[in-house]
């Protein structure tokens, strides 16, 4: 009977065969020649620091990626804006004011206020407005008159007739998502990377990760706990090595063509600098199949006691459909995650990003024990420009690796974006991706609607770097954009704060958890336990 997988030389040979452009395979084989085997990840790219962004003048406009190119002239000029026209003889109430029944004042700082009203529910976008955050709005309410549609709009004396604002803020549990695990599924993600080869002449430095070769290296002590955090050093056969750390299941992978591991590689482990597992002589195969090496260590296991959480959200225009739901659904994972996890030492941290261009292009909050500032930052944020459609993931990924993550704690990275990099900063952004798997930092995509082939490649790649999953929105919830199904064969769609809460949890416990069967919303294919059950004419070839 034929093995369902391909050797390596017959995979390559599929790959470079033909007249036409190089793949992206044979292009990293290239490069790799002559550089020795165990090769580890590039220095995290520099960026400048952030810059202080001035505010938003509030006669703005909001474009969307789907608008138009974005006037970048008018964005960067520096004119001085014209003077406000005078204020009428009688000044209407602030607009944080707020009528009985509609909520207190701190209610107001989670509304996004805009240049004119609507009586549109939250989550339908309505013509092209400025947008205000809160803490903007009082600059702005100080320069320009309110805005009124009608004389039947007109603001009158007390006492005031119910008024729209703020407006009631959409409830978590709302959206729904479906998730898919690569590492998992190495047939299918394999036959998805050729299927997709058009990309790479698109994108010359496009990632490949090869998941049909994996080495895993599980860690554990005498009794069979699994070892968090310890150090594996894989030594090539040049003298060469790479250090990749466990995660909270004693578990380290490593990718034999993206680490350029030679044939033979010997294995161990440390852990605060001493070795806790003597080395072990490891045979790489050459046939695609996972590797499962295993060490024991001379010490006990230890409890995770700490989580580092940082959210990278995209908040161009795109994201104004899903941007609110966003920011209730996260607020409330991040409610159940502390609250669940009392004895665990939680911080959160945001980076916050658009485009060059706009306003700001990463707006970064560090790391914070304090959950009511860090939700605080996240109710202040509001989608606005984007122009086109890649936007500063590149960006955006480099300020977040290269905040202070712990290195006792999980580090799970929510990456909330629904556009992938600009194709020539694509190499960047896989730098930076790289980095975060040598700081052992999951990436955990949440993929928005919008989101089409270049994106999808590119989270999925770093998802299965880094030991993680690829979640994506679907239109069960009826909120946004259509979304685009994913290029995946079997999936179970759940709430996304559900959903989120299990993954993080699964990355604190080190196992991973299902969803109850009245948490499942619906089922594409034949699900597993996160695994696809492939049909009998499964082929790696797509037709």
């Amino acid at each position: 009977m034929k093995s369902k997988f391909l050797t390596s030389a017959t995979l390559f040979a599929l790959l470079v065969t033909g007249a036409d452009p190089v793949p992206v395979a044979a292009i990293q084989t290239r490069e790799g020649l002559g550089q020795g085997f165990c090769r580890t990840a590039d220095p995290l790219p520099r960026l400048d620091p952030e810059a202080q962004q001035p505010r938003q003048q509030a006669n703005g406009v909001t474009k969307t990626k789907r608008g138009g190119a974005r006037d970048r002239d008018a964005s960067l000029a520096s004119e001085p804006a014209p003077p406000p026209p005078p204020p009428p003889p009688a000044p209407p109430p602030p607009l944080a004011s707020v009528a009985p029944g509609y909520g207190d004042v701190d209610d107001a700082a989670d509304v996004i206020v805009s240049g004119s009203r609507s009586s549109l529910p939250a989550y339908v976008s309505p013509s092209p407005a400025t947008t205000i955050s809160a803490d903007d709005a009082g600059e702005a309410r100080s320069v320009a008159p309110p805005v009124t549609k009608s004389s039947a709009d007109a603001r009158i004396a007390p006492p005031y007739p119910p008024r729209p604002y703020p407006r009631p803020q959409p409830q978590s549990g709302v959206l729904t998502a479906g998730e898919h695990d690569d590492l998992l599924n190495p047939e299918l993600y394999a036959a998805y990377v050729n299927r997709s080869g058009d990309l790479g002449q698109e994108v010359r430095s496009l990632p490949r990760v090869d998941t049909t070769r994996v080495v895993t290296v599980k860690v554990n002590d005498r009794s069979g706990q699994p070892i968090p955090f310890a150090d594996v050093v894989v030594t090539c056969s040049d003298g060469n090595s790479i250090t990749m750390a466990t995660q909270a299941d004693g578990s380290a992978v490593f990718f034999p063509g993206l680490d350029r591991l030679s044939e033979r590689i010997t294995v161990s482990a440390r852990k605060a600098g001493r070795t806790i597992a003597d080395a072990r002589p490891v045979l790489v195969a050459n046939a695609a199949g996972g590797q499962l090496v295993g060490l024991t260590a001379n010490q006990a296991a230890t409890k995770v006691t700490k989580l580092d959480l940082m959210l990278v959200v995209d908040t161009t225009g795109s994201m104004g459909d899903e941007i609110s739901f966003l920011r209730s659904e996260l607020r409330s994972i991040i409610s159940s995650i502390t609250a669940k996890h009392r004895d665990l030492d939680i911080r959160i941290g945001f980076v916050f990003y658009r485009d060059l261009g706009d306003d700001y292009v990463t707006r970064t909050v560090a790391f914070d024990r304090d959950v009511g500032r860090v939700q605080g930052a996240l109710a202040r944020q509001d989608a606005n420009g984007g122009g086109d459609y890649p936007e500063a993931m590149d960006q955006a990924l480099i300020r977040a690796v290269g905040q202070e993550w712990r290195p006792d704690a999980v580090k799970s990275l929510l990456l909330v974006a629904d556009a992938p990099p600009h194709d020539q900063l694509f190499g960047r952004t896989w730098h930076a991706a790289e980095a975060a798997r040598a700081k052992r930092i999951h990436i955990t995509p949440v993929a928005a609607s919008g989101v089409a082939d270049k994106a999808e490649y590119a989270m999925r790649a770093m998802a299965a770097a880094t030991q993680s999953r690829y979640l994506f929105l679907t239109d069960d919830s009826g909120v946004g954009n259509p979304h685009a199904p994913p290029a995946i064969d079997c999936y179970l769609v759940t709430k996304l704060d559900a959903l989120v809460r299990r993954v993080i949890d699964t990355q604190i416990s080190g196992r991973r958890i299902e969803p109850e069967d009245q948490e499942i919303i619906r089922s594409v294919g034949k699900y597993d336990a996160g695994k696809c059950i492939l049909p009998a004419d499964f082929k790696w070839q797509n037709g």
